[in-house]
């Protein structure tokens, strides 16, 4: 059952993608124009999903789910580092291709697939994987797309996106509620993450030679890492590690773990190639490619996580 809800999740996303393809191909906008919903999503509507995330109430349960999620994120993030270590080298990986590999969509993609699929409830044992994850996107990914040598701690904690986890967490551990109307407010943009990143994407495409970019081989070996040989990886690591007892509910939790690894390449990484002058082409080739497989990728790895 998760599986084809997983199916109709992801392909009402992609039909957003195919709106912002829309947009380029009938020459409403430019490519070059999706750069404004790039800022908004990066600096606006990810700061608001995630202090909306820690907005729940704390319980025993919760916590134990909440440190599983945050061990099996920092095992995963470690998993990808060591693999992307070995595998870039041989196979000549580019930095686009590297990033795209080692960052998943785990907050774009994966906060509304779980609240649909899965519940609402279950949101919030997304945000231990993406929360360590932006910490690694806006630091070690930052480096990576911009070529700056050192990691400014300055820079990094006064980022929004930090702060914001930091703000969530603290609002959570002390259980302080947001003002509904500014709660309310939040959720809503926050919840507009997902289709602006899809909107992007597709702008993105349409302004590409599609016959180019997908004959590039760099491509296709970023696709098969990140969709098919990395998430396998994880699925084994999980299924049999005997992690599922360390929680209640521990199976449903490493289940979004899965889904979270298992998920097209993070759209942060096309978006930061585009602010920073990258690759932004091939990012974007890697995210739609994946995006587009991970409708078949991501229901194959849960039905196998489930058997």
């Amino acid at each position: 059952m998760i599986s084809f809800l997983l199916i109709k999740q992801i392909a009402q996303l992609f039909l957003a993608m195919l709106m912002g393809w829309v947009l380029v191909r009938t020459k409403l906008l430019k490519p070059e124009e999706s750069r404004i919903l790039s800022v908004v999503s990066l600096y606006l509507a990810m700061p608001c999903m995630i202090v909306s995330a820690f907005q729940i109430d704390c319980t025993p349960e919760l916590l134990s789910g909440l440190l599983l999620s945050l061990g099996a994120a920092a095992v995963i993030h470690s998993l990808f580092f060591l693999l992307t270590a070995g595998l870039g080298k041989a196979l000549r990986l580019g930095r686009v291709e590297r990033a795209s590999i080692i960052y998943p969509n785990a907050g774009n993609l994966i906060i509304p697939i779980v609240g649909a699929v899965i519940g609402k409830e279950w949101v919030i044992f997304t945000s231990m994987f993406s929360s360590l994850q932006l910490v690694l996107l806006w630091s070690h990914c930052r480096i990576l797309m911009s070529g700056q040598e050192r990691l400014s701690l300055k820079g990094l904690l006064c980022n929004i996106n930090i702060f914001a986890i930091l703000a969530g967490l603290l609002l959570f551990l002390f259980q302080i509620p947001l003002p509904g109307v500014l709660s309310g407010a939040m959720d809503s943009v926050g919840a507009m993450i997902g289709p602006i990143s899809m909107i992007v994407a597709g702008m993105l495409i349409g302004g590409m030679d599609l016959k180019k970019a997908f004959s590039n081989p760099s491509v296709w070996k970023a696709v098969i890492l990140r969709l098919i040989v990395y998430p396998l990886v994880v699925l084994c690591l999980l299924k049999w590690s005997g992690a599922t007892a360390l929680a209640p509910d521990g199976g449903t939790v490493l289940l979004i773990s899965l889904l979270a690894a298992a998920a097209p390449s993070a759209a942060t990484v096309m978006q930061m190639a585009q602010v920073y002058g990258q690759d932004a082409e091939t990012a974007g080739a890697i995210y739609a490619m994946t995006t587009l497989l991970c409708i078949v990728t991501m229901p194959l790895m849960a039905m196998l996580y489930q058997l």
